[in-house]
């Protein structure tokens, strides 16, 4: 008898070994998962990030860039017209005394 609670005994010891084992080897693999699961997450958190931060700048650059020309050729755009209205003021007159010559030729 006392032959087989030994027996039990380191039977039952393995056992508790073996379990112990597995749940280290799981509890180690799962924690691994999660690290890992982590370290992904706060990557794409960061690409995230860099890429809204670089679409806002591109977007504000654009967008002072587009100030920039407007302002600049909201004032010189304006003489600019101006200098083009004035050449075909110009034009137009030349073209009416060609013409009056012309008709008064025939």
């Amino acid at each position: 008898m006392s032959n087989s609670l030994v027996h039990a005994f380191f039977i039952g010891r393995a056992i508790a070994e073996a379990v112990s084992e597995q749940v280290e080897s799981n509890v180690t693999n799962a924690l691994s998962e999660l690290g890992k699961f982590d370290a992904e997450q706060r990557e794409r958190l960061r690409l995230f990030t860099e890429e809204v931060m670089a679409r806002a700048q591109r977007a504000e650059e654009m967008s002072t860039q587009g100030r920039t020309t407007s302002s600049s050729t909201g004032t010189q755009g304006s003489s600019d017209l101006q200098a083009t209205i004035d050449d075909l003021r110009a034009e137009t007159a030349q073209l009416r005394a060609e013409l009056q010559r012309y008709r008064s030729s025939l």
